[in-house]
């Protein structure tokens, strides 16, 4: 009997579920491989987009509004105290002599009475007041309102006076204390007060987003933080460096906390809708726009006109303008200032209230947030709470300090200390008998050396080996003449003119203005080098900063040291293209010199930040920005002459980046590149030695590549999240019920 035999059926099913499963799992690879390649891009890309608008909004906000201040319808009041036809002709050729200044320069007012002119100075209704009387003119302004509007003031009404033959004497109203003669303490001091409002909200959202996504949390802690930061400026600013009077101390101690909380306040907001990026829109507002129109740095009518109206609302006027009413004029006018602020921080608590319930209603407000920074120091993140939070404190803690004691310290009380003068005459025992004598007369104040003529006097000033001359009058030359360099700093020449001239004065000589490098209309002030200097500086240590948390891959030298040099390059372009096109700070003809140098700087800087960073991780920047920044300004004398601070910025001046970085663009811009020679030593000196450390700190510590997932849970416990969710909607729509908040609050977790 034969077998018949059939073929089985081939299980086409099992095989075609197989295949599709095996090109699903393809397909999910391929998907998982796009995605880590974009991220990776991306996150390379934020290395690059970070810094580049951080310090481009630095230099172009600053170099923009300060580069070359001209004041615009500055309020002066006219007024005539006699009835005579001379003084009413003096009042009206002086009305007429301010309309005519400049590009309508001044905005002039006549007024019925002196008392009235006066007042409006005081109340700083006006800048400056001129009063004819039968005795003589005067002008009379405030310093307490601006040293350097009070100057300008004085220079310009006085230009006009000589131009119509009147003798004009200068009467302060609200003079300043001798323990802040330059009227700096409120500048300081509400810089200070703006970075601890911004600076701790961005870092606490990136590290413990559980402290300042709940509102039940966040406000305690901003308000203890404001009182925390209060006590600090204040003691640092009163009893230590006697800014502050001790009978302003309560007014002051209140303006810095309701300030530091109004901010606090805004920035929560600002989290709500921005996430990290918040910390650009913080700076934005706070420090580049806020600074040039708070009026404590350049007076608001030699701002550019757009900063008037900023005037009006921005935090940073808000606290320079009241710390500055309580400081010098018994709190006259305060009031009006603390009103934004109140308003701010209640319009910030608000606005967050809104998002935070809006995010309720529709389901969206996250239970967990994954860390973009789970460790602040470089390391594992702490276990401990305290230890988290406490690091997390450190942070804007440190820099609020280096900023009161670096910046106010080294600057609150500018002088001149051992200043080196030239002296020359006709002869040389002639000039040492004179040196001799104003060393007596003003002593540790100048450094007096003698000079064997006067072309020689002028030689060593053009040179910079000294601050400035006095030449003694002569057969040839009857008159005295002060010789002075702008160029190597405005501050130093404005000392050295001021000084040298009352001596000439006060010895019934005649005295001549001798500048050998004097500045141009678009650098009017000197502070063009100062802002490229930055943007150098700020370029070099943000790469690093940034970089090693938004692309820890980055991190191994064979990756970092051409990324770095890539940007450098790249950057230095960018400082170059603000400065001379955009804003007109830097003339033709330095293109190379100043892009080269530029590429030296930023990637030798970048070099020494590796080290910190590797060090200390992101807590690194403290002593970055602390040398770089908080001492190498002061130290560059790009702001004040070095001559004018304590002894150790001038030793300071020789190794320092940032006085290198200064140094070379004023060599650049306007003594033919003649030391850019021993800047690049300087900063090479810095690079190399960096770069070293680097490789030794590599070989001896792991270095890491990427950074830990974290999680971290938004609400300890379903009651305090049933809690949060119900407040707010309260105000709305009365209290719901625990269990349906609970389950409102439900959401996929979201990136911080």
């Amino acid at each position: 009997m034969s077998a018949t035999t059939r073929d089985e059926p081939e299980p086409t099913e099992d095989v075609g579920t197989a295949a599709a499963g095996e090109k699903t799992g393809v397909d999910a690879a391929a998907a998982a491989a796009k995605r880590a390649k974009s991220e990776k891009i991306g996150r390379y890309v934020a290395m690059f987009v970070m810094p580049l608008l951080m310090v481009g909004m630095m230099v172009w906000g600053y170099m923009g509004a300060l580069h070359s201040p001209t004041p615009h319808h500055m309020p002066v009041t006219v007024t005539t105290q006699s009835t005579s036809q001379q003084a009413q002709a003096t009042a009206e050729a002086l009305s007429q002599g301010l309309s005519d200044v400049g590009d309508e320069a001044f905005s002039v007012k006549t007024v019925p009475g002196a008392d009235e002119a006066r007042q409006q100075v005081i109340d700083r209704d006006a800048s400056g007041a001129v009063v004819v009387g039968d005795n003589g003119v005067t002008l009379y302004t405030a310093s307490g309102a601006g040293a350097q509007q009070a100057s300008t003031v004085q220079q310009m009404v006085g230009a006009v006076a000589a131009a119509g033959h009147i003798q004009l004497d200068n009467e302060d109203l609200v003079p300043l204390p001798g323990s802040d003669p330059a009227g700096l303490g409120a500048m300081f001091m509400t810089t200070a007060l703006l970075m601890a409002g911004f600076l701790p909200l961005t870092i606490t959202l990136t590290n413990s987003p559980q402290l300042l996504l709940l509102k039940r949390r966040a406000i305690p802690i901003i308000t203890g933080w404001s009182a925390l930061i209060a006590v600090i400026v204040w003691f640092i600013a009163g009893p230590c460096l006697h800014v502050v009077d001790s009978s302003d101390a309560w007014q002051v101690l209140g303006i810095a906390w309701l300030g530091v909380f109004s901010v606090g306040c805004v920035q929560m907001f600002l989290t709500r809708i921005l996430g990290p990026m918040s910390v650009l829109a913080g700076m934005f507002l706070l420090m580049v726009l806020g600074i040039p129109a708070s009026n404590v740095s350049i007076p608001i009518w030699s701002a550019p006109g757009f900063h008037h109206f900023l005037h009006q609302f921005l935090p940073a006027p808000a606290i320079g303008e009241s710390l500055r009413s309580v400081l010098y004029f018994d709190g006259a006018g305060a009031w009006h200032y603390l009103r934004v602020l109140i308003i701010g921080a209640a319009v910030g608590i608000l606005l967050t209230t809104l998002i935070d319930l809006s995010k309720q209603r529709k389901g969206t407000r996250p239970e967990t947030m994954v860390i973009n920074m789970p460790s602040l120091h470089g390391g594992k993140r702490p276990k401990s709470r305290f230890w988290q939070y406490a690091s997390l404190a450190f942070f804007p803690l440190a820099m609020v300090l280096m900023m009161v004691v670096g910046m106010l310290g080294a600057m609150h009380n500018p002088a001149p200390r051992d200043m080196p003068i030239a002296v020359a005459g006709a002869t040389t025992e002639q000039a040492q008998q004179t040196a001799d004598g104003l060393t007596e007369a003003m002593p540790g104040s100048f450094k007096f050396t003698v000079a064997d003529s006067p072309d020689q006097a002028r030689d060593q000033v053009r040179d910079r080996d000294v601050a400035g001359a006095f030449i003694l009058p002569s057969q040839d030359n009857p008159a005295a003449t002060v010789v002075t360099n702008q160029a190597a700093g405005m501050s130093t020449a404005q000392t050295v003119d001021r000084a040298f001239t009352q001596v000439a004065q006060a010895q019934h000589m005649q005295v001549n203005d001798d500048d050998m490098s004097p500045l141009p209309d678009r650098d009017s002030m000197g502070t063009v080098s100062l802002y490229i200097a930055i943007g150098w500086m700020m370029s070099g240590f943000m790469i690093i900063l940034v970089g090693s948390n938004a692309q820890p891959e980055s991190r191994p030298l064979r990756r970092l040291i051409p990324i770095v040099a890539g940007y450098a390059v790249f950057m230095s372009f960018i400082v170059w293209l603000i400065a001379s096109p955009i804003v007109g700070g830097v003339g033709p003809g330095h293109f190379w010199q100043m892009w080269g140098t530029g590429i030296v700087a930023i990637f030798c800087v970048a070099m020494f930040a590796a080290v910190l960073e590797r060090l200390f991780g992101l807590l690194g920047v403290i002593p970055i920005v602390g040398t770089i920044m908080f001492l190498g300004i002061p130290a560059s004398g790009g702001a004040i002459s070095i001559y004018m601070e304590p002894a150790l910025f001038v030793h300071l001046h020789q190794v320092l980046p940032m006085a290198a970085s200064v140094e070379s663009a004023r060599s650049i811009l306007y003594f033919d590149s003649d030391i850019v020679g021993q800047c690049l030593l300087t900063f090479l000196a810095w690079g190399v030695v960096s770069l070293i450390l680097v490789m030794v700190i590599d070989r001896f510590k792991p270095l890491r590549t990427h950074i830990p997932h974290h999680v971290e849970r938004i609400y300890d416990n379903p009651l305090e999240q049933a809690a949060e969710h119900t407040d707010g909607a309260e105000d709305a729509e009365g209290a719901e019920d625990t269990s349906d908040a609970a389950d409102a609050a439900e959401a996929e977790p979201a990136k911080g």
